[in-house]
């Protein structure tokens, strides 16, 4: 069988430490090869040619479009994220997108609709919803009635990000070379935003993907201390489509604690029980009304980061496996639309109204 062919577009840090590693296990497997690599810099694009073997390399991201490469990884900063991942999926790669998937939810919805015309899949880098921790919590909520209709959810998440988004330092874990730029993660025009974008996309992507929820209405709080450009800590009011409330709050927190670990944590309560996901200290639980328990006992990194499964996801896709996608378009869509309706609110003072509630999952 014709190994798949591979093209990277945006080769950036996280690209580098985590998406390129998990894709040689592939290559090594003898399933892929790497076809072509895309990065601005042009001489750190040739350092990463050379240590990764990529055929061809080249400083214009069209360039990997016109190869017609069977996967691509979009891993740009997310103002391009909306043109080169729908020029991929339109040229037939199956493709796996950087996280926060776009910053106009509009161009979201569009992918959405163009990954279903196209017939080609899309996966946002949503690491966790393939942890088997988190795949367990999605049947909890999902089979045998889950806890009935939602009606509140508390969410929240901090991470070490201080130094990034205030562009004093980096992340743990960043690639030493590949330094993480700044219209990444910290300029509002590339990024969209500060720790939102950065981050709480990642917590909306788990809590969406197991509660099935959508935004209807956001008013927000955000700080920037630090001087920083964009804000470091979010709190966020909801409301969903089906009623139901919630808060969201999001910090960048001090680089050691909790020896670097990511705190993700799910509260719900539904009309026929409860619910609690916490990714940081592995607590696992769901009660129903009656008296019916379950709380699942776990590993200590049970809970732990990793980006393994999209990737292994759309090479799946690409051999024609059909993988699961726990992380698609539409999930990525209703990340984005709750993001933009809370910067609104932080602009205006006031609440604000999803603005793409026209645009459903079909």
């Amino acid at each position: 069988m014709a190994k798949l062919r591979v093209g990277v577009i945006g080769a950036g840090s996280w690209t580098v430490a985590s998406h390129l590693p998990n894709l040689v296990r592939r290559r090594d497997a003898g399933e892929v090869e790497f076809t072509i690599i895309n990065r601005r810099n042009p001489e750190l694009l040739g350092k990463l040619k050379d240590k990764f073997g990529f055929q061809k390399a080249t400083t214009d991201w069209q360039d990997v479009i016109a190869e017609r490469p069977d996967v691509v990884v979009v891993g740009s900063p997310p103002g391009y994220h909306f043109a080169q991942a729908n020029a991929a999926l339109e040229a037939g790669a199956q493709v796996m997108c950087e996280k926060p998937f776009t910053i106009d939810p509009a161009d979201a919805w569009e992918l959405d609709a163009t990954t279903k015309r196209t017939g080609n899949q899309l996966f946002v880098s949503y690491g966790w919803n393939y942890r088997p921790m988190v795949i367990q919590a999605h049947r909890m909520l999902h089979e045998d009635g889950g806890i009935g209709e939602v009606e509140h959810v508390s969410m929240h998440m901090d991470s070490v990000t201080r130094e990034l988004l205030s562009e004093t330092g980096d992340y743990p874990g960043a690639d030493p070379e590949a330094i993480p730029q700044p219209d990444t993660w910290s300029r509002p025009e590339t990024s969209g935003g500060g720790y939102g974008q950065a981050q709480l996309t990642h917590l909306l992507g788990v809590a969406l993907w197991l509660t099935d929820l959508r935004g209807k209405q956001a008013f927000s709080l955000m700080t920037a201390p630090l001087d920083a450009k964009v804000e470091l800590h979010d709190a966020v009011t909801l409301r969903f489509t089906n009623g139901a409330i919630g808060v969201m709050g999001g910090a960048s927190g001090h680089l050691g604690a909790a020896d670097n670990r990511h705190a993700v944590e799910l509260r719900a309560v539904g009309s026929n029980g409860q619910f609690h996901l916490d990714l940081r200290d592995n607590v696992l639980w769901r009660y129903r009304a009656g008296g019916d328990s379950v709380r699942v006992p776990l590993e200590s990194d049970a809970g732990l980061y990793d980006c393994r499964g999209p990737i292994d996801a759309v090479v799946d896709a690409a051999l024609g496996r059909k993988p699961a996608n726990n992380s698609p378009a539409e999930l990525g869509a209703r990340t984005v639309e709750i993001l933009d309706a809370a910067y609104r609110s932080a602009e205006s003072g006031v609440l604000e109204t999803v603005s793409t509630l026209d645009r459903s999952p079909a």
